[in-house]
């Protein structure tokens, strides 16, 4: 895929820079940002694997387009994650540079299967708190895990009977295409009158049939997919919130351990003084880890209200256009259609009184 990055940051090499980039190279930018930018809900990106005999389709590719050119306007818009220097990569760096830049994983870049495998596994545990006793169960966020889980649910639901919409659309719009065919067949076998009426009964049929294919084009294309990236999105969300459970856990757990080697090192310090130095060192070592680990679970905590506040805003935004696009979509089919047929009834009627 092609990419035109435009920008008059001062960090980029020039206003204007075109690449080329490959789906992996997309996963690249997604997963190094979401080592790096923990609390930050990343852009999703579209499926990567389509059904065989779609693949290549126009349609697919497309959707394919369109959906990694919102994943990167998305990133770039961000307020933080367009200052990343492996944003700055992808859109400026030439293929020869991509690859270096792809081929140097570090240990904290790389994800072992069983990682994926227990983030899979675990994710919606972890999220719903079923793993006892290690999980934050502030109302709050009891509240948010419900939202969000109840979101997840609605919007999948929405985008599958979209997706019905659409199919719908087009068997009707092919099925009124086979109709036209067919009654101007029929009137062809009528006398003068009756051939000319049906034809143009056939002919408006066609005509409709065009209609409704451009139709379920757009409620692809303006309803369906927006809604079925905003599922995705949900997705961004959860993984967040997984990256949450992960440092609350660790904050949890080292600050337990914290207070009992604090216990320990008081009883030390009258039973064993010899030792006392030594664990006095590695309690203050331990309560370094400690702060640092509440810091970062406070910081998580802190960006995941932000981002909320900011994905709230966006979905209003996006679902809203989703929607009116639809109506407006909508309404102009069933006034094309009222016309179309209204325009014969004159004709039909004259017809069916001779």
């Amino acid at each position: 895929m092609a990419l035109m990055a435009l920008t008059n940051l001062p960090e980029f090499e020039g206003p204007e820079k075109i690449v080329i980039r490959r789906y992996s190279d997309f996963e690249w930018l997604h997963d190094r940002l979401a080592e790096r930018y923990k609390g930050i809900f990343i852009p999703p990106l579209p499926e990567k694997n389509a059904v065989e005999k779609f693949r290549f389709s126009k349609e697919f590719i497309e959707l394919r387009r369109q959906a990694l050119d919102m994943f990167v306007n998305r990133i770039a818009s961000h307020p933080e994650l367009k200052q990343s220097e492996v944003l700055r990569v992808f859109l400026q760096a030439d293929e020869e540079k991509m690859d270096r830049a792809r081929s140097y994983e570090t240990g904290i870049f790389k994800r072992p299967a069983d990682f994926l495998q227990m983030f899979k596994s675990k994710v919606s545990d972890v999220v719903l708190g079923k793993e006892k006793p290690v999980e934050e169960s502030t109302p709050e966020y009891e509240k948010l895990k419900n939202y969000i889980f109840e979101l997840e649910n609605h919007l999948a639901e929405a985008q599958k009977q979209a997706y019905r919409l659409v199919k719908r659309h087009r068997e009707l719009g092919q099925s009124l295409a086979e109709f036209g065919k067919a009654i101007k067949l029929l009137g062809a076998c009528e006398g003068d009158m009756m051939e000319k009426v049906f034809s143009e009964v056939g002919s408006k049929s066609e005509m409709l049939s065009i209609k409704l294919q451009r139709e379920a084009d757009n409620l692809l294309f303006n309803f369906e997919e927006p809604l079925k990236d905003y599922v995705r999105a949900v997705q961004s969300i959860k993984a967040t919130m997984m990256d949450r459970a992960n440092a609350f856990r660790q904050h949890f757990d080292l600050d337990q351990e914290r207070k009992y080697k604090e216990l320990n090192l008081e009883k030390l310090k009258f039973m064993n003084p010899e030792k006392y130095a030594e664990a006095e060192s590695e309690f203050r070592e331990l309560k370094a880890d400690s702060e640092e680990a509440t810091k970062k679970f406070e910081h998580i905590v802190r960006l995941m209200n932000e981002e909320l506040a900011r994905f709230q805003e966006q979905k209003t935004a996006d679902i809203g256009l989703a929607f009116h696009e639809f109506a407006k979509g909508q309404a102009k089919l069933a006034k094309d259609i009222a016309d179309a047929w209204r325009s014969i009834l004159p004709k039909l009627e004259a017809c069916s009184t001779s």
